[in-house]
């Protein structure tokens, strides 16, 4: 076990207070008890419940009834002359506002050359004071590995094969999936996802992998910053785009299905810039839906915190949490709202600017950012410049073969036959229409043929886009201003 390498050599290093961060507390045990026996050092736990307890091989244990209360702990370990270490579980909420608990493990730590011990501080969160910062380290517990989590899989198969006297059916690819979306997770963890994929019926198909990410997600507390997307579709589903469904076709291999392409820089994302109603959120969600990934979403204006730094560091969690889902989809929508150049915010966009290029410029984890934006002036040209994304692509008005595949996708939605409607008449009706525009005029002539309890027919769907007024329309100015920029920086979608 390398934890256990690592833990030896803060030990040879006379370092007085090893902190371990996890929520695996059983593995963390298990790695200083291993340590504990290979050297011949005496090992201690304590927890506010069980007090101090003597540890050895196997976990077998020896009760002391004494020391039950935080400072008395403290105070016997002080007080200890024989070199050990002591495991104190879950001690955050005593560091808080204790000034004589953390005077006490200032006491131990800067004594270590004489009394010998090694404090581990073990919980799931901990905040370390400043006055015994510099007397500590950190260990971190090392996440499965691929093949670590592949033998899982096995295992827990095997297991279930022995209940219920029958093989668990699956197929490579799905089983190779599982094993990327299990990543990021602690063997506890992927333990527990992988029996909840099989448990139900024997069998690890492609409908188990929504389900594992959606439990991932909430497993990784992510809600306050990202947003899991469980709509997603696929390009079926989004007329025209065909530079970009052709785009993301010919990189689909050297992201998403492991091909060995070593000479081959794998895509970092895109960026979509567009009219309203265009599709580019509709796009963003067929990017996942096609390469069978989670997509997060990224509201980056709900990143925004009155209190100095905390902005940048919600960014900086939300980039570190899709890492931990990656594989994955990253939708970072109107981003303009957040690294914008006319923001005034003393600095905040542009101190979040710095934080995202430095990430795409140095991210290692397979994370394909999708940033949407309908304004262009605003951008900044160190996100727009070739090599932060891979590719702009603007996405305009569709035209009349792209409407007409439109009125299909939506009628045929919602148990119509197009057949039964003059779509030519309707595409050319609708010359100027964004694609939620047209969705739309067919939502209301629905309602309105309901309303008068008829049949939908092809004249209340033309009465409702007579009476609307496109946004092409209404906002032309600005739409010739967008388009005007858009025509020699970008790639048209």
């Amino acid at each position: 076990m390398p934890e256990v390498h690592d833990l030896g050599l803060m030990i040879d290093s006379n370092i007085p207070i090893v902190v371990i961060e996890t929520a695996e507390e059983l593995r963390a045990i298990d790695t200083i008890t291993r340590l504990s026996v290979s050297r011949n050092i005496p090992m201690y736990s304590w927890s506010i419940t069980e007090g101090i307890q003597r540890l050895g091989f196997g976990f077998e244990m020896e009760r002391d009834d004494k020391c039950q209360e935080p400072e008395a702990i403290l105070e016997h370990i002080k007080k200890d002359r024989t070199a050990a270490i002591y495991v104190l579980c879950d001690f955050h909420p005593f560091l808080a506002d204790s000034p004589k608990n953390i005077r006490l493990i200032k006491d131990i730590a800067m004594r270590k050359s004489r009394l010998g011990h090694t404090l581990i501080l073990l919980s799931h969160s901990l905040n370390i004071p400043p006055e015994i910062r510099s007397y500590s380290a950190r260990l971190q517990l090392r996440l499965p590995q691929p093949e670590h989590i592949l033998a899982i899989v096995r295992e827990e198969a095997s297991n279930w094969s022995r209940q219920n006297g029958r093989k668990v059916k699956t197929d490579y690819p799905t089983l190779q999936q599982l094993v990327k979306n299990l990543s990021g997770l602690t063997y506890d963890e992927v333990r527990r996802l992988c029996r909840s994929a099989i448990i139900d019926d024997g069998a690890i198909t492609e409908s188990d992998l929504p389900e594992v990410n959606k439990a991932k997600f909430e497993l990784m507390d992510m809600s306050s910053v990202l947003t899991y997307e469980f709509d997603t579709t696929s390009f079926q589903q989004v007329g025209g785009l065909h530079n970009l469904k052709q785009w993301l076709q010919t990189r689909d291999k050297v992201f998403n299905q492991g091909k060995d392409a070593s000479n081959i820089d794998p895509p970092k994302g895109i960026l979509l810039l567009g009219v309203q109603g265009g599709g580019k959120s509709l796009a963003a969600k067929a990017v996942a839906g096609a390469w069978h990934l989670p997509l997060l979403r990224m509201d980056v204006g709900s990143l925004y915190n009155k209190f100095f730094g905390e902005t940048e560091k919600n960014l900086r969690k939300a980039l570190q949490l899709a890492e931990l889902m990656s594989p994955c989809v990253l939708w970072m929508d109107e981003i303009e709202k957040a690294f914008g150049q006319d923001a005034h915010d003393q600095g905040v966009s542009q101190r979040m600017l710095g934080t995202l290029l430095t990430w795409l410029a140095e991210k290692t984890h397979p994370v394909f950012v999708v940033a949407t934006a309908n304004k262009a002036h605003i951008l900044p040209p160190e996100l727009i410049r070739k090599g932060r994304l891979d590719e702009i692509f603007f996405v305009d008005f569709p035209d009349e073969e792209t409407r007409a595949t439109i009125f299909r996708i939506h009628l045929q939605k919602r148990k119509f036959d197009p057949d039964l409607f003059t779509l030519s008449t309707l595409t050319r009706m609708t010359e100027g229409f964004s694609g939620a525009e047209i969705e739309q005029a067919v939502v209301s002539a629905i309602y309105s043929a309901e309303a008068r309890a008829e049949k939908l027919t092809h004249d209340h769907i033309v009465h409702e886009i007579s009476m609307t007024q496109p946004l092409s329309v209404v906002m032309a100015e600005d739409i010739a201003s967008l388009r005007a920029w858009a025509k020699d920086r970008t790639v048209k979608a």
